[in-house]
């Protein structure tokens, strides 16, 4: 069964209960029952939609914020890996060291480029990038230390490899949206409900009234927009960037 016919049913199951249950008691009520003697209903419906709705909105907002930082942090892993690549390179023979730098230089001018152009408009890495770290991969774990001193730096060098690539993963799973559709749906259709319910309670054409109307509702257009804009950590205004590999390559920038 689908879960958006789970929820569906789920949603029409609570409605049809509670309507019943306030049928049969307004059926069943006695003679002497004073509705006046209890709380005003809208009210208190009023102020549990908002609490709950404010709870949804701090997790969303939580939750994609995380999502953008940790987006973040794996552009930096990576990038300090690729770094480290670059320099400890340095105990290998010119031609050698030479060459795995240049694919460095390759991989890194390559994401900075046309790949984070890919992520930000396709929430994609491109199978080049994928290519051009494997040749990085084949060129450190490929040779073959000829002293001892080159020795010690050979398995550094292949944990940092595979650190880089672990890294990229990573940023790959993140590139697309974080927030699931049946979130949104949450999000979309509680804001209506919220902002629906201000009309419920009548209220009067006064300026302060329509001045805090008007607020309440702009809030809740910003919150929804804030979660938009983080949704994507590589794509829009407040996401990710690829700082970290320009200031850890500036070389390639010039």
């Amino acid at each position: 069964m689908s879960e958006w016919l789970v929820l569906t049913l789920a949603m029409l199951a609570a409605c049809v209960v509670v309507v019943v249950i306030t049928l049969v008691r307004h059926r069943t009520k006695a003679e002497d029952d004073d509705p006046t003697e209890t709380p005003d209903v809208i009210e208190y419906m009023t102020m549990w939609i908002g609490v709950v709705y404010a709870i949804v909105l701090g997790l969303a907002i939580a939750g994609v914020w995380e999502a953008r930082a940790a987006a973040q942090d794996h552009v930096q892993a990576e990038a300090q890996a690729l770094h480290e690549i670059s320099e400890r390179v340095r105990v290998y023979p010119p031609d050698v060291r030479d060459r795995i730098r240049g694919d460095v230089d390759t991989y890194v001018g390559h994401v900075v480029t046309t790949e984070w152009k890919t992520m930000t408009d396709h929430g994609r890495v491109t199978g080049r990038g994928d290519e051009l770290l494997a040749r990085v991969r084949a060129d450190v774990t490929d040779y073959q230390p000829k002293s001892d001193f080159e020795a010690q730096a050979y398995q550094p060098l292949v944990d940092q490899v595979a650190a880089a690539a672990q890294a990229r993963t990573a940023r790959a799973d993140s590139a697309g949206p974080t927030m699931p559709g049946v979130v949104w749906f949450g999000l979309l259709s509680g804001a209506v409900v919220t902002i629906g319910m201000v009309f419920a309670l009548q209220i009067r054409r006064t300026a302060r009234e329509l001045v805090l109307a008007g607020l309440f509702s702009a809030l809740i257009a910003f919150l929804l927009f804030l979660i938009w804009d983080f949704d994507a950590p590589y794509s829009r205004g407040v996401s990710a960037t690829a700082g970290p590999f320009l200031a850890l390559f500036p070389h390639l920038t010039g």
